[in-house]
């Protein structure tokens, strides 16, 4: 069984209307609701795959009663901590020319009540093959959040994926999870600049480049929390694919055409496809083609958390992976 872990879930609304102008009055045509944030859609893209999924994190009030009911209509298991404070919503108004976005900030967790998710979690644990760990830490848990669920996962011998960003992916990776799957701009703010060697995101036994040199020498000294690292790591690239790096090797995978449509949740699918092909044992060639197939079929898609099942038998096969 793959275990999402969401610390941070809202509830998604969407609202349609003709047109958006600011500081108007405006009749909403339609009305969508989804249980949301990104190890929630990672769950309802492995549920609609038929693989085994349980969702855990945390949520409160009637908003968290919410989620915890679009879940169980969607088919998805969950295991979510109760909390006192109310869980988060996401607006988005869309009209025929795009989206204007309205995200509420996170509940406040207290220290009791993240205890109480660690110890949900460490239960968890028992039925898992893999976890993958997704999106923000809410207000209140601790910054190391992450790193915790690692070393208990690790523990155990049970692989993390570990997907979020700023202090949250800092911490995680000393922790050394068995993946990590920032996008481009992820890894710049986390690096310091757009041309960062990746491989600095890996554990220092992984970090050979192609000519040797470990990349760890050109890091500041003072950035000592990566000193570990992830044993491996998919950078995300929009449009333009994914470039896994191990201590193996490192590939670059490219979609066959560019595909126009929703990329919310494309990097949610790719996360998906990741879980499984790490509980599979997955070549990493192939594991990154699936994941980059996975990731155009999701922006194939009117919402995040689906995919388009056509698109994604399409573009199984035509994935172009490369040396990098």
């Amino acid at each position: 069984m793959i275990v999402t872990v969401t610390p941070n879930p809202a509830l998604d609304l969407t609202y349609t209307v003709d047109a958006l102008v600011p500081h108007g009055t405006h009749r909403v045509t339609t009305v969508t609701e989804r249980a949301g944030g990104k190890g929630l859609n990672v769950a309802a893209v492995l549920q609609a795959l038929g693989e085994p999924v349980l969702a855990t994190g945390l949520l409160g009030g009637g908003t968290g009663t919410r989620v915890a009911g679009l879940l169980a209509a969607a088919g998805v298991a969950e295991a979510f901590v109760p909390i006192r404070a109310e869980t988060r919503r996401t607006v988005a108004v869309a009209d025929r020319a795009d989206a204007t976005g309205f995200w509420e900030p996170g509940p406040c967790v207290t220290d009791t009540e993240w205890a109480a998710f660690v110890d949900r979690f460490r239960d968890l644990l028992g039925d898992a093959d893999v976890v993958a760990l997704c999106g923000s830490l809410p207000p209140g848990a601790p910054a190391d959040g992450y790193a915790t669920l690692i070393r208990l996962a690790a523990a155990r011998q049970v692989p993390t994926v570990l997907d979020t960003s700023g202090d949250a992916l800092r911490y995680g990776l000393a922790a050394g999870p068995d993946l990590v799957k920032p996008n481009a701009a992820e890894l710049a703010a986390l690096l310091g600049s757009a041309d960062a060697d990746p491989a600095r995101l890996l554990d220092p036994g992984a970090r050979a480049t192609g000519n040797g040199r470990s990349a760890r020498n050109d890091r500041p000294v003072e950035d000592d929390r990566l000193d570990r690292g992830a044993r491996a790591a998919v950078v995300s690239h929009g449009p333009d694919g994914l470039v896994g790096l191990t201590a193996g090797g490192a590939w670059r995978a490219r979609p066959p055409e560019r595909l126009t449509g929703n990329p919310t949740g494309a990097g949610d699918a790719c996360v998906a496809a990741l879980a499984r092909g790490l509980r599979d044992a997955t070549a990493w060639p192939d594991l990154l083609a699936d994941a980059v197939a996975l990731s155009g079929a999701a922006v194939a898609a009117p919402v995040a958390g689906s995919f388009d099942p056509p698109t994604y038998r399409r573009l199984r096969g035509t994935v172009t992976v490369t040396a990098a």
